[in-house]
């Protein structure tokens, strides 16, 4: 190798180790080896060299370009492992310290009254009972009672779904939580108290209505079982609920096809402020009444030794009395600041008031 090949080899070597990260390594690739490289500008001057000459001189050229080219990418492999080994350290993390702190994840308030809900009649002695959401017209309909003329069953009002066959009648989405009595009462010989918690399905929607919403209901059937068995239930339930110890609770009459007698069941509030429990006045909170003989009947058990009490009502709206909600359509709008706000947190227990 000549002179000025091996102060080129000995230039090279140099620039490398001095080349500190791959920018500056490949500053000296380009100016060896590119396009205007010293090392390619030899090249090209080889038509220049004499004949007889012409053939070592290209042979040590590519001699050099070969240790060149070795010497550049041992330089580039020993940059790269440095880099890495330099990240690798300045993102080492340190298992023993305590983690980061990240919002905890909070439970609807939906879910959450149907937590206490369960709490509260659980320890009254109901077991919960669930059914699906699409019933038979008769579980739904004929078998509570409800004539085929009533309101409800107009298309206006229900869900209808496409028949099994052009003879049967279409199934629909369950109105009510009632059809899961009516399964209870068919698949269990009484006594029996369940209460029932899950969607139901009408075709209305405004700011206090939705096409689907959910229900609590309950029922109780055994004998010698009379109306004050049901008022104390739905006192005690919601002064418990609320958290009201002394919560004024009125009991209307009213009607509905499958209780009788039937009542609304009022409580005390302010209508000026919303304030629960006091003010002189009063809102309608659910429905109740003796479960009607015909619905025993019709699920086999005998009106004249067994009787019964059943009540319902929406979740949504018992949930926006406690918490001062006023509208209903954000409880399904998936807004994660409203949940924030109105969400609870899973590692607080379903509370349970004194009295229950």
């Amino acid at each position: 190798m000549t002179d000025d090949l091996e102060s080129l080899h000995s230039e090279t070597a140099a620039a490398l180790r001095a080349a500190a990260d791959l920018r500056a390594w490949d500053t000296v690739r380009v100016g060896v080896l590119g396009k205007n490289g010293k090392l390619t500008a030899l090249l090209k001057q080889l038509g220049t060299v004499p004949a007889e000459q012409r053939r070592e001189r290209g042979a040590a050229l590519n001699r050099l370009k070969d240790a060149l080219a070795a010497l550049i990418e041992a330089r580039r492999l020993e940059l790269e492992e440095a880099d890495l080994a330099s990240r690798l350290a300045a993102e080492r993390i340190d298992p023993t310290l305590p983690p980061r702190p990240v919002p905890a994840g909070l439970i609807h308030p939906i879910s959450r009254t149907m937590e206490e809900m369960a709490a509260i009649f659980g320890a009254m002695g109901f077991a919960i009972a669930e059914g699906p959401d699409v019933e038979s017209d008769w579980h739904n309909f004929g078998a509570l009672n409800i004539p085929a003329h009533h309101p409800a069953r107009a298309d206006h009002d229900t869900f209808y779904l496409p028949p099994a066959t052009e003879d049967s009648p279409p199934p629909v989405l369950r109105t009510h939580t009632s059809p899961v009595q009516v399964r209870a009462m068919l698949r269990q010989q009484p006594p029996l108290r369940v209460v029932v918690m899950g969607r139901t399905y009408r075709a209305d929607h405004d700011a206090t209505h939705s096409p689907m919403f959910h229900q609590l209901e309950g029922l109780a059937i055994d004998r010698d079982l009379t109306l004050g068995h049901l008022k104390g239930c739905l006192i005690d339930f919601l002064r418990s609920f609320f958290g009201i110890a002394t919560l004024p609770v009125r009991f209307r009459a009213s009607y509905f096809p499958f209780t009788e007698p039937s009542m609304e069941v009022d409580i005390g509030w302010n209508r000026r402020t919303g304030e629960l429990g006091g003010g002189g006045d009063w809102l309608e909170i659910l429905g109740s009444g003796m479960v009607h003989p015909k619905v025993l009947a019709n699920v086999g058990i005998d009106p004249s030794v067994w009787q019964g009490f059943a009540f319902g009502m929406g979740v949504e709206r018992v949930t926006m009395l406690k918490h001062g909600i006023p509208d209903l359509r954000p409880f399904y709008d998936s807004d994660i600041r409203w949940l924030r706000h109105y969400g609870t947190t899973p590692l607080a227990p379903a509370m349970l008031h004194e009295g229950v």
